[in-house]
C-alpha cells in the first residue's frame, strides 16, 4: 500500500493537519507526536453510533479502524495529567506575558544605620543583581544620613526578590518597599492580597502556595473554615498580586478566578459612626483591618478573622 495521509486535529472543532502513514497503511505514534507533542493516541467519532472510538495502538504503531482510515478526522489523545499541566502552563505563560511589560521602580530602603554610605548600599544590593542607582538621603545642613535611602535594579525579578525579604545592612535589619506603598495599617496588606474564587475542598493551603509561587514570593495563604469555596493569597510584591487580578487559572484541573481582596470603603465606617468624630480614625482603622468585601459572584458571607485579613 502506498503512502497516504490521515487527517488529525487537536480538537474536533479545529482545522486538521495531514499526517503521513507508513507503507503498510499504519501510522506511527511518533509521527503524530512530532506535530502534537505529548500525544499518546488517537480517537474518532463513529459515523454509525456517533460515539467516540479509540484507534488501536500496538507498540507505538496506530492501526486503521477496519483497515481503512477513510476521510474521518482523528482527534489527538493526551495523558490526563499531561493535558492538565499544559493548560496550567498556558495560563501561567499568559500571566507572565502580562507581567513582562512591567519595569523596575525605585525602592525605598528603611532603617539604614547612620554610617551606611551609598557605596555600602551598592556593594550589598549588588549581590542580588545589577544595581543602576543608589542614594542615601541626608540632611542638607548637617550632611548626616536621615536613616533611609533608595535603590533601583536593572531586572524586575531582582526587585521582587529584594522586596520579599528583610536585609541586614551594617548590623541592622532594613526593609525595602515601593515608596508609593500606603503606610496605613491595612494598605500594604490590601495591595498584596488576592481573592481566589471557585476553590474546591481538595485544594490545600500548600497546593495554593506551590501553584502561586511560580508568579512571585508568597507570604501567606488563608482558607476560611468552615470551607466557603474561596481563599486569600498574599504576595511579597503588590505588583505581582495586581498582575494576577482578573485572570482565570487552572489549579488541580479546576478553573479558579483571581480578583482584588479589598477592604470595604471608608465611607461605610463614617456612615456607621457619625457621632464619634474624635474616635472615627481609630474605629475606621480597626474595622478596615477586619472586614473585607467579596466579589458579588460568590457567597455574601465574609471572613471575620482579623489575623488573616
Amino acid at each position: 500500500m502506498g503512502e497516504m495521509y490521515i487527517r488529525v486535529a487537536e480538537d474536533e472543532n479545529e482545522e486538521p493537519m495531514e499526517i503521513p502513514s507508513e507503507d503498510d497503511g499504519t501510522v506511527l505514534l511518533s509521527s503524530v507526536a512530532a506535530q502534537f507533542p505529548g500525544a499518546c493516541g488517537l480517537r474518532y467519532r463513529s459515523p454509525v453510533s456517533q460515539c467516540m472510538r479509540g484507534v488501536r495502538l500496538v507498540e507505538g504503531v496506530l492501526h486503521a479502524p477496519e483497515s481503512n482510515w477513510g476521510n474521518l478526522v482523528y482527534v489527538v489523545n493526551y495523558p490526563k495529567d499531561n493535558k492538565r499541566k499544559m493548560e496550567e502552563m498556558d495560563a501561567a505563560s499568559a500571566v507572565k506575558i502580562k507581567r513582562g511589560i512591567q519595569k523596575t521602580s525605585d525602592l525605598i530602603v528603611l532603617g539604614l544605620p547612620w554610617k551606611t554610605s551609598e557605596q555600602d548600599l551598592k556593594d550589598y544590593f549588588g549581590t542580588f543583581g545589577e544595581v543602576i542607582m543608589v542614594q542615601v538621603k541626608r540632611d542638607p545642613k548637617s550632611g548626616n544620613s536621615k536613616g533611609f535611602g533608595f535603590v533601583r535594579f536593572a531586572d524586575y525579578e531582582t526587585q521582587v526578590k529584594v522586596m520579599s525579604q528583610r536585609h541586614m545592612i551594617d548590623g541592622r535589619w532594613c526593609d525595602c518597599k515601593l515608596p508609593n506603598s500606603k503606610q496605613g495599617p491595612d494598605e500594604p496588606l490590601r495591595s498584596r492580597k488576592v481573592f481566589v474564587g471557585r476553590c474546591t475542598e481538595d485544594m490545600t493551603a500548600e497546593d495554593l502556595r506551590e501553584f502561586f509561587m511560580q508568579y512571585g514570593e508568597v507570604t501567606d495563604v488563608f482558607i476560611p473554615k468552615p470551607f466557603r469555596a474561596f481563599a486569600f493569597v498574599t504576595f511579597a510584591d503588590d505588583q505581582v498580586a495586581q498582575s494576577l487580578c482578573g485572570e482565570d487559572l487552572i489549579i488541580k484541573g479546576v478553573s479558579v478566578h483571581i480578583s482584588n481582596a479589598e477592604p470595604k470603603h471608608g465611607n461605610t465606617v463614617r456612615h456607621l459612626f457619625p457621632i464619634f468624630p474624635g474616635r472615627r480614625p481609630a474605629l475606621a482603622a480597626m474595622l478596615q483591618r477586619c472586614v473585607y468585601c467579596r466579589p458579588p459572584s460568590t457567597s455574601t458571607s465574609t471572613t471575620s478573622s482579623c489575623s488573616h485579613v
